[in-house]
């Protein structure tokens, strides 16, 4: 699953243009004996079903140890079931717990090796000149049993049914409070949507979970490690939560994501992916009284769950002084300014949520100071996130060539102080509430975007929010704006991020001429992890980027990497390295 959208950015993307009048999307809430909720909203025309669910799960509801699980899961979920998947069931399911057994005495010689590490004996953990020979030879019957494990599976199978029977843009998303999984599905194939969801919630298989494990590390190592700011952007995040679990990254951290159990899933799956903890979303043209037999009929085969979701316990302590970092980077020089502030559904994430729309734009108040004024930026914003447990306010600016990012730091101050001492004009305020009002009509003519949007309600405080928010964005005053001004945006509740460009002396590679500078910039890092890559690894990322791709921002960049990683694999395997 290598290529993921942000889901704001995602929604924006498949929004269809402004509609002349608004429609109402009724939604009727059906709910199964075992807790499982449906939403079904029938619309006629299309003759495709928007189909998705959302587990109420992320990295929030993970502890220490088992950072990036929730993630982790997401890949497992297209693994297949006991009758999707493998050729000989029977012989794969006991291959699979011979490699358990393996896989945790090769534990019991890592923590060896961690010990020795600890006390300085070693240098690197990885270096195979440090194994025992019990370690080197538990890692050859692991790969042995890896092999074996192949000859039982049939690979895809999940998504070739699907694609066969008319699917499409089957895919999945993990977030910091939820996982949600989606899929564009004929109205005459919606019983085989039925069966096909159902079943992997019923008798999921984890095929190539240690394998896939280590797919999940080269994804965090191409979207975080290789990006020219993102593991800043990673040690941000950890210092700006002091102690909520919002500061590991989604993805996991390295060590976590490397040493996860398939007895840590397991459990792991029981409890959070319960139908108590589910909920689904149909948009599109269906009978909804069909759509109940089907649900009773497939989904009701779920057993409720043994154990409940623990609930969210670490929440963040108040903070109390400014938190800085300063960082060189290959990238623009900019800056990132962040302010704790509110979850969202809390009273004041529409008065902050509606200032972040007066900020942001080529309308907004600080392009019209930083950019087109000042003229120091080329790049400015300004938004608030409220998450499930908590939230926050974020101010950002990239500065023009020869402008210093704590120019545009302080300017910002000044921005804010304005809105902290100068009520918002009336008229200014009005505009942002018909744009808002103008969007709300748009954001439920796509099916594909409603079904999205619900569930993403649904898990944080119900589908009816979804329509109650826009009143209250209505009911914002001046005054609500100026007080959530003053209430958060004090220097002791912010935090700070500066980034500078690093020089560069190195000549530039021909493989990068026509990219821009970022582009170029992010083809470097990604080449340092290519450059480390064995050959299975190799082969393995570069299946990955021809199956499923690069985020949209990233598709120029998509045939270089193609052709160093099998610049990669030709020297492997001509015996270079």
């Amino acid at each position: 699953m290598i290529a993921r959208l942000l889901v704001g950015t995602f929604l924006i993307l498949i929004l269809p243009a402004p509609a002349l009048v608004g429609q109402q999307a009724e939604v009727e809430e059906y709910v199964l004996d075992n807790g499982l909720k449906f939403l079904l909203v029938p619309r006629q025309g299309d003759p495709n079903v928007a189909a998705g669910w959302v587990a109420k799960v992320g990295s929030v509801n993970e502890r220490p140890g088992i950072t990036g699980i929730s993630h982790l899961f997401e890949h497992m979920m297209f693994k297949g079931t006991h009758a999707i998947g493998s050729n000989d069931l029977k012989e794969n399911l006991r291959v699979m717990q011979q490699m358990d057994r393996v896989k945790a005495q090769i534990f019991e010689e890592e923590q060896k090796l961690l010990d020795r590490w600890r006390l300085g004996e070693i240098e690197d953990l990885k270096d195979p000149a440090n194994r025992s020979a019990r370690h080197s030879k538990l890692l050859e019957e692991f790969q042995d049993l890896t092999r074996r494990e192949k000859e039982t599976i049939v690979k895809n199978e999940f998504d070739r049914i699907y694609t066969q029977g008319g699917g499409s843009s089957m895919n999945a998303t993990t977030n910091r409070d939820y996982t949600l999984y989606f899929i564009n599905v004929p109205s005459n194939k919606l019983e085989l949507w039925f069966w096909m969801e159902s079943d992997r919630l019923l008798n999921p298989v984890f095929r190539e979970f240690y394998a896939e494990r280590d797919v999940v590390y080269e994804e965090r190592r191409l979207r975080i490690e290789s990006t020219p700011i993102g593991r800043f952007r990673e040690q941000f995040e950890s210092m700006f939560w002091t102690s909520h679990p919002y500061g590991w990254p989604v993805i996991g951290w390295p060590s976590d994501v490397a040493g996860i159990t398939r007895e840590e899933a397991l459990d792991f799956y029981d409890v959070n992916y319960a139908p108590g903890n589910l909920a689904v979303c149909l948009v599109g043209d269906f009978d909804p009284a069909q759509a109940k037999r089907l649900a009773d009929r497939y989904f009701g085969r779920l057993k409720p769950g043994k154990r409940k979701q623990e609930p969210v316990r670490t929440l963040e302590v108040e903070q109390q002084a400014e938190k800085r970092m300063s960082a060189f980077a290959d990238t623009n020089p900019q800056v990132e300014i962040r302010y704790h502030t509110v979850a969202d559904g809390h009273v004041d994430e529409a008065p902050l949520s509606v200032m972040g729309q007066l900020l942001s734009g080529r309308t907004g108040r600080l392009y019209k100071s930083l950019v087109l004024e000042k003229k120091l930026a080329n790049r400015v914003f300004g938004n608030q996130t409220g998450l499930k447990w908590a939230g926050y306010f974020t101010f950002g600016g990239t500065a023009k060539p020869g402008k210093d990012p704590l120019e545009v730091e302080q300017a910002i101050y000044g921005e804010i102080e304005k809105l902290r001492n100068q009520p918002v004009s009336e008229r200014e305020l009005q505009k942002v509430k018909n744009r808002a009002e103008a969007n709300n009509f748009r954001r439920i003519e796509n099916n594909f975007a409603l079904m999205f949007q619900l569930l993403l309600a649904e898990n944080s405080r119900g589908w009816k929010s979804f329509y109650d928010d826009p009143k209250k964005l209505q009911q914002v005053t001046p005054d609500d704006i100026l007080r959530v001004a003053n209430k958060y945006f004090s220097e002791s509740n912010r935090a700070v991020a500066v980034y500078y460009t690093k020089p560069s002396n190195e000549p530039e590679d021909p493989i990068l001429a026509g990219l821009s500078p970022a582009e170029k910039r992010q083809v470097k890092n990604i080449k340092k992890m290519i450059d480390q890559l064995p050959v299975d690894r190799a082969n393995q990322f570069l299946s990955q980027l021809e199956r499923e791709g690069l985020p949209e921002q990233m598709a120029n960049i998509a045939p270089v990497l193609k052709k160093l990683v099998r610049e990669r694999i030709k020297q492997l395997e001509g015996g270079q390295r």
